[in-house]
């Protein structure tokens, strides 16, 4: 009678176990197959779209592959105190950007923002190396128009990654990373810490690789209260720049998207955009 029991128990947490391996092995390719999907909120607009900001802009289209093109807005000024190079955020495009850009303007600086491929009008296949490439054509475009020492690269949110790639190629005026990741390994392993992410990933940005050969100042800020990229992630790719370039600002309750709500924010970047 014994053994009969002892029997179900086994066969009861072979099943279990069973159901356990299969729910981790579906979650795994889940996981692995749209990651380009929860890396990436694509919002696309019609070619034939009409932009129409407050602010006098030139759009721009960059043919910077064969089969790619990426559409850009260039928000000017009269007699600008020089250029932002702008990387948005995964949930943004074009259009969404008028009032971050409004910021930057009245302050006197002009903005350059691209859209990534898949985002906007921009078009073309989307992949690690096609951002960084379409990153640089921006920047050699501002090159031609600017002295190096007038352009100065911003990156929010998955944009930092791309933007600090570019700083540690390039001689920017000074970089500025908002609620920025140490790598996209570190935002996955905080996430789904019971799996191997770093194999099951496609997208890199190993920001803490570039960012301690970029030359100019670094300004990172980030809020203690940030659930999409943790803080720690941000502490840990300020770790990684070169002690005398970089600066932490650390945004006490701040969240990933409400920075610019706070006083330490605009205290700050008073000082970065005089």
């Amino acid at each position: 009678m014994l053994n009969i029991r002892q029997g179900k128990v086994i066969r009861r947490f072979k099943k279990v176990g069973i159901f356990l391996i299969s729910l981790y092995i579906l979650v795994g390719a889940l996981i692995y197959f749209t990651q380009e999907k929860m890396l990436f909120y694509k919002m696309e607009l019609p070619q034939d779209y009409t932009y129409t900001f407050s602010y006098p802009f030139e759009e721009l289209f960059f043919k910077t592959e064969k089969d790619a093109i990426i559409n850009a807005v260039h928000f000017k000024v009269k007699t600008p105190k020089g250029v932002i190079l702008y990387f948005h955020g995964n949930g943004s495009n074009l259009p969404r950007l008028e009032k971050i850009s409004g910021y930057f303007i009245e302050k006197g600086y002009e903005v350059l923002i691209m859209d990534y491929r898949g985002y906007g009008k921009s078009t073309g296949v989307l992949n690690e190396e096609a951002f960084y490439n379409d990153a640089q054509y921006c920047y050699d475009y501002l090159k031609a128009h600017y002295d190096e020492s007038d352009i100065i690269l911003y990156g929010r949110s998955i944009g930092t990654g791309i933007a600090t790639f570019l700083a540690s190629e390039n001689s920017p005026q000074q970089l500025i990373l908002e609620a920025p990741y140490h790598s996209i390994e570190d935002v996955a392993n905080h996430r789904f810490p019971i799996y191997p992410t770093k194999g099951m990933l496609k997208y890199k940005f190993p920001s803490f690789k570039y960012i301690s050969n970029v030359k100019c100042p670094i300004s990172i800020f980030h809020g203690t209260d940030d659930f999409v990229i943790s803080f720690k992630s941000g502490k840990r790719l300020f770790s990684a720049a070169p002690k005398a370039l970089a600066t932490f600002i650390k945004i006490e309750g701040g969240r990933h998207t409400n920075l610019n709500h706070f006083k330490a924010y605009h205290s700050q970047m008073a000082k970065l955009l005089p």
